[in-house]
């Protein structure tokens, strides 16, 4: 076996990393704004959702608030169906960029 090893040459090409234009991309910045919102809306939900519970000792009526049972649990579910609508939201395409290529 020989001792020598074969090495790369440092003049061997370098991958270039292209960048995406905003319209390939599959999420852009009003995505993610909506997707903010829409997590601001499930946290607020379980939020309204929580209080106090009833113990062995005392009855806490407040169990079953319309907070607890009904806003709470529909702000939480419009909140995830929200997110679905976040994710699944498309960009209108600008005109600008049709207009640069004439």
């Amino acid at each position: 076996m020989s001792s020598t090893s074969t090495r790369r040459s440092p003049a061997a090409p370098k991958a270039t990393l292209e960048t995406q234009s905003r319209r390939e991309m599959p999420l852009v910045k009003i995505n993610f704004i909506l997707m903010a919102i829409a997590g601001a809306m499930i946290v607020i939900g379980f939020l309204l959702m929580t209080g106090s519970s009833t113990t062995t000792e005392t009855f806490d009526a407040d169990i079953f608030s319309t907070r607890r049972i009904v806003v709470g649990p529909t702000i939480t579910f419009l909140g995830f169906l929200f997110m679905g609508v976040g994710i699944m939201w498309k960009a209108p395409k600008s005109t600008s960029e049709n207009d640069t290529e004439n």
